[in-house]
């Protein structure tokens, strides 16, 4: 058994103040994110509708849950009722996708952009250009359903600390252009969300407000 409470701790004793953690809870089981959320935590991160549409029955209701995976559009219908919030939005299509659905439930659902700086292909999001398109066409701004509340990232998954501080840096820096630019007057564009189990004490120090570890907290995945 996975003494799911003094890691919890663990992890929170490294966060300094102003840095939220997402416990990611997906493939684990209830028992884990019952254990967490007796010492305090709200925030879970799940990647698979029907897992989470599981959990999110079974669960107490006051759990904030994201959604934190590569999100198809044809699925964000069945997310939209109860998901605070869509941590990898990576396409205009799926922002649309996102404020539609959030419109028939009546909702306002939170999002993060999602980008892609990692050297790594088999990762998702908007490159650094693609983003400030997005942004410039101006589309998002007709969504009334959506609010975009940051950006994302996943660092490359190496052991070179330094590529690994240069990529979030880079993240953090285009988050000041990105604010000061479209967001400047929007105190809910406001958060960070990079570091993993692996890498989240680099994260900390590059500006990170919210980090996503699961593996550290939960031990390894139940499939």
């Amino acid at each position: 058994m996975v003494d799911v409470a003094k890691n919890l701790h663990e992890v929170l004793g490294n966060l300094p103040e102003g840095v939220r953690l997402v416990a990611i809870s997906k493939y684990h089981p209830n028992e884990y994110i019952m254990a967490a959320y007796q010492e305090g935590q709200r925030v879970f991160g799940e990647s698979h509708e029907q897992e989470l549409a599981r959990k999110v029955v079974d669960l107490p209701k006051d759990i904030e849950w994201h959604f934190i995976g590569h999100l198809q559009t044809n699925k964000v219908k069945y997310i939209a009722p109860y998901i605070a919030m869509i941590e990898a939005v990576d396409s205009m299509k799926l922002l649309k996708e996102i404020n539609k659905q959030a419109l028939k439930n009546d909702r306002v659902i939170r999002v993060l952009l999602e980008l892609h700086i990692a050297e790594e292909e088999t990762k998702y999001g908007l490159t650094l250009d693609a983003c400030r398109q997005l942004l410039a066409d101006g589309e998002w701004k007709t969504l009334k359903n959506v609010q975009i509340c940051g950006l994302m990232m996943m660092a490359s998954n190496v052991d070179d600390e330094e590529q690994i501080r240069r990529e979030m840096n880079t993240a953090a820096d285009f988050f000041d252009e990105v604010k000061a630019q479209y967001f400047a007057d929007d105190p809910h564009f406001k958060e960070r969300s990079w570091g993993m189990s692996h890498d989240y004490r680099i994260a900390v120090q590059c500006r990170s407000t919210m980090v996503r570890v699961g593996t550290t907290i939960f031990g390894p995945r139940v499939y």
